[in-house]
């Protein structure tokens, strides 16, 4: 008796810990929004609306600022620390110029403690990277051209998505 149940506590344990085991999800690329306008710059630029966080200050009203984020290169080794509000108040989150290529952006997201979303800059193109929930892209637009985060939020343009 004693041993049966010593097998299934085992058994179940095993179950358990090999659900906790699945891999993380896997987004696609985000690249510029196929819609934009485009520059003659060498560079691309970024935008990230990581998840907003409040601050209040004595008796004025409380503000909210997009959480800071770590940009990465490609294999995942951090390049920079980006502290995303460019000023008080600001609504929007800080725009940084890179060199076109693919990088990886390290942020909290609407509901998540840690997101790592790939993108992709490009020469005289803006992307745009949206997890604070509030994003809704054009109505009419093919699911195949956004790319969804793991709760089914759209967080940004397919990086393939065509002009």
């Amino acid at each position: 008796m004693k041993k049966s149940i010593l097998i299934m506590m085992g058994t179940a344990v095993a179950i358990l810990l090999a659900g906790c085991a699945t891999a993380p999800v896997a987004l696609a690329p985000v690249g510029p929004n196929p819609a934009d306008f485009q520059t003659s710059a060498d560079t691309g630029q970024l935008e990230v609306f990581s998840a907003l966080s409040g601050r209040a200050e004595g008796n004025n009203p409380t503000w909210y600022k997009h959480t800071d984020y770590y940009l990465c290169d490609s294999q995942g080794h951090t390049l920079e620390h980006v502290i995303n509000n460019p000023g008080h108040y600001a609504q929007r989150p800080r725009l940084i110029s890179l060199a076109p290529g693919q990088y990886i952006v390290e942020a909290r997201a609407k509901d998540t403690l840690q997101i790592n979303v790939p993108v992709i800059i490009k020469a005289g193109e803006i992307t745009s990277v949206h997890l604070d929930g509030s994003w809704q892209p054009p109505m009419d637009t093919p699911r195949t051209e956004l790319v969804y985060d793991a709760n089914g939020s759209p967080v940004g343009w397919q990086s393939g998505a065509q002009k």
